[in-house]
This record gives C-alpha cells, sequence and structure tokens, in this order.
C-alpha cells in the first residue's frame, strides 16, 4: 500500500503550495484508519522540502512517479520516499530513499550495522540507515513478484538531510562498507549527488506504472532466497532434527499446507521443555515453508535467540536476506489479516501485552500474531515465564485463536536433547528449587556434570576451560542481582558483579551475540541474553534474591539489581496485593534459575551467594540413596 502517491509534477506542485503533509495525513487516516502525531507531521513538512529540492531538477522526468510512505506488503515496514521510472534503456527501476532527521551518530564497534544515535528521546543503538535501504529493497526484492518477473532495478539509498558530514566520519566507517557501497547515504549538501543517483535509474518517466506494478506485486518468496536458505540449512549440524522433533515439524508443514489450501485460519501449540528442540523445529521450519513458496517469519521477544539463529544460518555470510526473516513480537501490531502465511513464535512464553519501546502500542502481542497469519505456530514451556510482563500462556493461546476463529492443534515435546538427554536433571532442578516435587531428590545414574564451587572464582576457571575444551561453548550466567550501569556497557574491565575479591563485567552490550561471541567467555550471562539458547557447559551464580532458610527455598524480589526490568510492577503490586506479588516473584526468580541451570548440554557448575543455599545443594549433591553406595563426583 502507498499512502501517498503522484507523478513528479504533483509532488513538487504540493510542496510548492505547502500541502504535501496535510496530503500525507489525510490518507494515512482515509488508508489506515490512524491519526497522525504532531512529531510525524513536522517530519514529513521537513524532509519534502530537502526532497523537492532534490527533484527539482529538469533531468530528471516530470512524469517520474512518486511514492510516499510505501508499506511493503505484509509487514510494518514503511519505506520513506520512492522514484519511479526506466533507465536509459527502456528498464523498469526504482530508487529507494530512506530518509532520516539524524544529525549525529555514533560507531557501535564489532558490529556490521548497528549505530547510537538519539531518536524516541533518548540516545539509543538502531541500524545504520544505508542498511535500512538496503534491507528494504532486498526484502521488496526476495518477496514482490513483480519485481522478480519484470526485473525491476531496485537502487537504495539514505538522506540524512540535517547531517554535517565529517572528515573520517562514522557514518562511513569501514564496518558499514558491504551497505553503503549498495546503498549510499547522502546528507547535507549533496542534493546534487543524489540527483545523480536518482538520474542513473530513471531517465524516463512511467506515469507510476513502475510504483503501479511493484504495489500490486503478488507476495512470493523469490528462487533465490529459497535456493540461499536451503544450501544453508543443508549440512548444518546446528539444526539437524531426531525422533519425535521430526514427527512435530511433519505435522506442522501439513497444517501450514492445509491453510494454504483452504485459507482457514489455524494455531498451533507446541508445548516443550528445555531441550526438547523447538527452536530447531522453529527454523528448519523456517527454511522448508520459504522453500515451498509461503512468506513466514521465526519471531520471539527476546533479541538474542534471534541474533544467534540467524548469524547460525548463515554462517560466515555477513550479509544476507535471511535477517528480514527474524523479527521480534512487537511487529505485528498494525498488520492486516492473514498478511503472513505462517508465523513461527520461538518462546512464547516471553511474548508481552504491549508492544512499543514505550509499551503503548497494540492490544495483545498473541492476538496480533494469530491475527497477522493464517497458519501461527507457538512453541511454548509456561515454566520459563521469568518477568511480570510474560503473559505467553496455553490458556491465553487458546482464548485468542477463538476470539480470531483459528482451529488450535496442540503438541507436545518430551524427549529431551539438552543436559546429556537427561529428564531426570531438569525434574532434579525443579526438585531442588522447590518449584514441584519430583521423585529425583538425587542425581543418581545421570550422565550430567553437576558441581557445588566454593567460590565464584573456582566456577570461572572451570568455565575457562571447558570453553577451551568446547570450542567457545560454555559461558558464566547469573541471576540479575547486580546493576548493569549504561556508561559501563561496553567496558569488560568494569566489573558489576563483585563478590568479595571477585570480579566480573555482565555481557558487554557491543553488539556481539553474547553465547557465540568470542570474547564473551569474559563476561556474565543473564537470563534476558541466554534464554532460548544452549552451550555445552554453564557456570551459575546465584544471587541474594534465593537463599534457603528453615528448611525452605525462599525468594527475595527486592534483592534484585534496579536496572532490572523483569520484576518492574512488583512493588506497586506488593503494596495492593501482597500475597500475590510475592507468590509471582517466587515464580519468576525460580524459573529464572531454572532456566539458567538448564542452558548447558553436558554441565553445570553452581556458586550461591547464600551460604545457607550452598549448604543445602551440597546436602542434596551429597546424598547417598538408602541401601546404596552412589556417590556423586563433587
Amino acid at each position: 500500500m502507498i499512502v501517498y502517491d503522484g507523478l513528479k509534477s504533483d509532488f513538487l506542485r504540493s510542496v510548492e503550495n505547502d500541502t504535501i503533509a496535510l496530503e500525507i495525513e489525510q490518507n494515512i487516516l482515509k488508508k489506515m484508519g490512524r491519526h497522525t502525531v504532531e512529531n510525524e507531521f513536522v517530519s514529513w513538512d521537513n524532509s519534502m522540502q530537502y526532497m523537492y529540492k532534490v527533484m527539482n531538477d529538469p533531468e530528471i522526468p516530470s512524469d517520474a512517479g512518486v511514492a510516499i510512505e510505501y508499506n511493503i506488503p505484509q509487514t510494518a515496514k514503511r519505506v520513506d520516499f520512492m522514484v519511479s521510472g526506466y533507465d536509459a534503456v527502456g528498464n523498469p527501476g526504482m530508487v529507494i530513499v530512506e530518509l532520516k532527521q539524524w544529525s549525529r551518530l555514533n560507531k557501535v564497534e564489532n558490529t556490521e550495522a548497528l549505530v547510537e544515535t538519539f531518536t524516541g528521546g533518548a540516545l539509543r543503538k538502531v541500524v545504520h540507515p544505508s542498511y535500512q535501504a538496503w534491507s528494504y529493497a532486498q526484502l521488496i526484492s526476495d518477496y514482490n513478484a513483480a519485481v522478480q518477473d519484470r526485473r525491476v532495478n531496485l537502487m537504495p539509498c539514505a538522506f540524512l538531510h540535517n547531517y554535517r558530514r565529517q572528515d573520517h566520519d562514522p557514518l562511513d566507517d569501514k564496518q558499514y562498507e558491504m551497505y553503503t557501497s549498495e546503498a549510499p547515504a547522502f546528507t547535507k549538501g549533496q542534493v546534487s549527488d543524489l540527483r545523480e543517483f536518482i538520474k542513473k535509474c530513471v531517465t524516463t518517466g512511467d506515469g507510476k506504472e513502475v510504483l503501479y506494478m511493484v504495489a500490486h506485486g503478488a507476495i512470493r518468496p523469490s528462487k533465490s532466497l529459497q535456493n540461499a536458505i536451503a544450501s544453508m540449512i543443508e549440512g548444518n549440524e546446528e539444526f539437524i532434527m531426531i525422533d519425535e522433533q521430526r514427527v512435530v515439524y511433519e505435522e506442522i508443514i501439513k497444517l501450514s499446507a492445509k491453510t494454504q489450501r483452504d485459507h482457514r485460519k489455524r494455531t498451533v501449540i507446541c508445548r516443550g521443555g528445555p531441550g526438547t528442540g523447538k527452536s530447531v523445529i522453529a527454523v528448519r521450519l523456517l527454511a522448508e515453508l520459504t522453500q515451498r513458496g509461503q512468506f513466514v517469519q521465526y519471531v520471539s521477544k527476546n533479541g538474542a535467540p534471534r541474533q544467534v539463529y540467524a548469524a547460525k544460518l548463515k554462517g560466515k555470510v555477513r550479509k544476507s536476506s535471511v535477517d528480514n526473516m527474524f523479527k521480534g513480537s512487537g511487529n505485528y501490531y498494525d498488520v492486516g489479516n492473514n498478511m503472513f502465511h505462517t508465523l513461527l513464535v520461538d518462546e512464547a512464553h516471553r511474548l508481552n501485552e504491549k508492544s512499543g519501546i514505550y509499551r503503548n502500542k497494540g492490544e495483545n502481542q498473541i492476538k496480533e500474531i494469530i491475527h497477522a497469519a493464517g497458519c501461527s505456530v507457538f512453541f511454548i514451556d509456561e515454566s520459563q515465564r521469568v518477568t511480570v510482563d510474560d503473559i505467553g500462556s496455553v490458556e491465553e493461546i487458546r482464548k485468542w485463536a477463538g476470539e480470531e476463529g483459528s482451529e488450535v492443534t496442540e503438541m507436545e515435546l518430551v524427549s529431551q536433547f539438552r543436559c546429556n538427554g537427561s529428564n531426570g536433571y531438569l525434574a532434579w532442578v525443579d526438585d531442588l528449587l522447590e518449584i514441584r516435587k519430583t521423585a529425583n531428590y538425587t542425581l543418581e545414574g545421570l550422565d550430567y556434570e553437576v558441581q557445588l564451587c566454593d567460590s565464584p572464582q573456582e566456577v570461572q576457571k572451570i568455565i575457562m576451560e571447558k570453553n577451551i575444551l568446547s570450542h567457545n561453548r560454555a559461558r558464566i550466567l547469573a541471576g540479575y542481582c547486580w546493576d548493569w550501569p549504561k556508561e559501563n556497557r561496553r567496558n569488560t574491565d568494569y566489573h558489576d558483579i563483585r563478590i568479595g575479591d571477585f570480579g566480573i563485567s555482565w555481557n558487554l552490550d557491543d553488539g556481539q551475540a553474547f553465547a557465540i561471541g568470542e570474547n564473551s567467555v569474559n563476561e556474565a550471562g543473564c537470563i534476558h541474553t541466554t534464554q532460548g539458547l544452549e552451550f555445552d557447559y554453564v557456570g551459575v551464580i546465584m544471587g541474594d534474591d534465593i537463599r534457603y532458610e528453615k528448611g525452605h527455598v525462599v525468594t527475595d524480589f527486592t534483592k534484585r539489581a534496579s536496572t532490572d526490568q523483569s520484576v518492574r510492577g512488583l512493588k506497586t503490586m506488593y503494596g495492593k496485593k501482597p500475597e500475590e506479588a510475592l507468590k509471582r516473584a517466587d515464580e519468576i526468580i525460580k524459573n529464572t534459575y531454572r532456566t539458567l541451570m538448564t542452558r548447558g548440554m553436558k554441565g553445570c557448575y553452581i556458586y550461591c551467594t547464600d551460604p545457607g543455599m550452598r549448604e543445602y545443594i551440597r546436602e542434596r549433591l551429597a546424598v547417598v540413596p538408602k541401601g546404596e553406595s552412589f556417590v556423586h563426583p563433587m
């Protein structure tokens, strides 16, 4: 959908008459049913004055097509400005312009596409404008049948009209070169350069023909995308499925294909505990359904799994369309009905009610995902809800599926492939933390390393050794009981976590995925950077939010760090409903440690700041079953 479209001559006239922002505003209300906020209106008014300067060139044909706010079909992404026409030999083409009001930005070290700039009232990490323009062009190319069939030449660029470029500017840093080379960034004083860029693609007007062609193109993944993702999966051991994983995978494929035939909404709920293969199935489905011509996305609330699985899928390929296939759960609040063929929601227990930076957009993420997809698949483990805002539950999914008239199918993954295939270890953790009583009071007969450490230094020493042996698959994890100040989030020498003479930094905020970063073993990860991921070995530091007193495991949410958003709102709740608040806090804290303790496939090494908790775990590990001589290795 295009919010505003016209010829170049129409656009120039509207800007001259000072009506362009008003026309965009009126069209958004008419076509999208939403009102425009004041800062958005001002932004259009400002940016269109600059685009007027660019387009006011007699060599740019007066009948070239102009589109403003093009909503890429089946997504919530909108292209700011497009110019369409034909090149010197008659090939159809379209220039994609990403407009930015920014006046400065900072480079984010060790990333290929992130910068830091002031936006949304704060200094934030966002994607480089050249990457954004490139990714939009790639998304259109990958899924628009008209662009593929008619070989429409898409030329992306960015225009930062308020940005004063300096020598050695971070905008032009070498780490962004792969995107700036394909989507150049133009800045203040470069109107003539942007004009020349447009004229390479548009020398003859199209009377909006190319715009119409692209806007009404059918949705279909390109052959190149299908072949690329197929080659990425083939032979990749990270995504091999076994046993019941394959059964669930095949059943979901059948249900999704059935939806494409009969156009009836379907929702699949797939339950499974840690290590049952939910994420592997989701990524394999993403590849297979894309190969079958569907528009599919992998969805998660947490960014860490998306970043890691996209990287593992791409391997050593740095620039790839695969990034467009991994999306956050807050992307669907303004997407129309059945705009996607299938949405695969991993870690569905982590879904929130509201979306957006300020949690003020949309109604309910579960509802919005089901509404947006013909077939929606939710992979869920209710015992891994770890924040106050986590609303994902089987009951909640069933409720919204009913509201949307979606047929529900439920499945369950039981076999456990993490913790050396030991369901017994998971049951032991549940019993240890008093989440539920199980028959697994001891670790008798389990092929899994569990060790209580006398100091955090001992945990660190073991994990460093294991990381070498496992080829970077060991990590230190900790409960969120230590603050993570903004000013030191990129400094590994600043030790956020201090226990006596031991110190370690939280995982760095440097754009690298903690789970696969080469140097991440030197920092500690938390629940937010590790949930949904797995390692060979984990060292877990339990903080003061969990203690052992009077024969029971007790939790204390007041010992959580002030920077921890997972318990936000509990103090207010405690003032009004203390019993409910304490019950919710107990669930969050215990689920957090359960999740951390089950990230390792081969071993877990534990240190507790509370002496009582240390002695309790020591006794549990040393328990000898009646009549037997079993002693667990320490």
